[in-house]
């Protein structure tokens, strides 16, 4: 490993945040900076910022997540900010979403070797488990694709009156601007910019939080959603 993609130790936020969990956030920044890289999940430049950049910039979103929910995180790729969160929260029940096979891989390495029993890794993708997975409190989801996509994914996998928290950058509010329509077609009744991480990083996290009401994806996936359901008691009977 080059001087430039060496791990740096922990910063003392971290043992503030993970708590009992803090040995177990040192090896997945181990895992991410070593299998990661050799994986192509993570670029080696990525490596001297993947505490501050990467893991605490994901624990953080933990400050805005219902106690008690199921979260599903949609691309969650090395498992950002998935793993960072079930670090933190041992009480959500947390399902990774990730369709490509050598990521739910490292995935379902990490769940195993760290034994975060309240996770659940499933290989597809969100269009492809709509109907199969049960739809979920919160859906997260970080660096995915712009607003209005990551929605069009995102919010169908919602229980009504549930809420998709995406890891935005600088431009959360133009893109919330420019995903209005299609949100407003999505079932989303509000959406907001949260910023968290106070005393933790530096700049903060900066969330969009994106509120569905009773019809989360609205009426075509509604009908989407209704359509798988049937088909799977009908599987079911056979």
């Amino acid at each position: 490993m080059t001087e430039a993609a060496e791990l740096p130790p922990a910063p003392e936020q971290a043992r503030a945040v993970f708590g009992d969990r803090y040995q177990d956030a040192v090896r997945y920044a181990e895992l991410l900076a070593d299998a990661g890289v050799q994986r192509g999940l993570i670029g080696p430049r990525e490596v001297p910022r993947l505490w501050e950049r990467h893991i605490l910039n994901c624990a953080v979103l933990s400050e805005v997540v219902p106690e008690g929910v199921t979260v599903c995180d949609v691309g969650s790729g090395a498992g950002l900010p998935g793993i960072p969160l079930a670090l933190v929260r041992p009480d959500l029940k947390i399902t990774l979403l990730e369709p490509l096979l050598r990521r739910t891989t490292f995935l379902t390495e990490v769940v195993e070797l760290l034994g975060l029993d309240h996770v659940t890794v499933v290989r597809g993708r969100a269009e492809e488990v709509l109907g199969k997975l049960t739809p979920v409190h919160v859906v997260t989801a970080r660096a995915v694709a712009p607003l209005d996509r990551l929605a069009a994914w995102g919010v169908p996998l919602l229980r009504p009156y549930g809420e998709m928290l995406a890891l935005k950058g600088d431009t959360a509010e133009e893109e919330i601007k420019s995903a209005g329509a299609a949100l407003s077609k999505l079932g989303a009744v509000e959406t907001s910019v949260l910023q968290v991480g106070e005393g933790v990083v530096d700049p903060l996290s900066t969330v969009v939080r994106v509120e569905v009401g009773e019809s989360p994806g609205g009426v075509r996936f509604a009908a989407k959603r209704a359509k798988a359901a049937r088909t799977g008691r009908a599987r079911r009977r056979r």
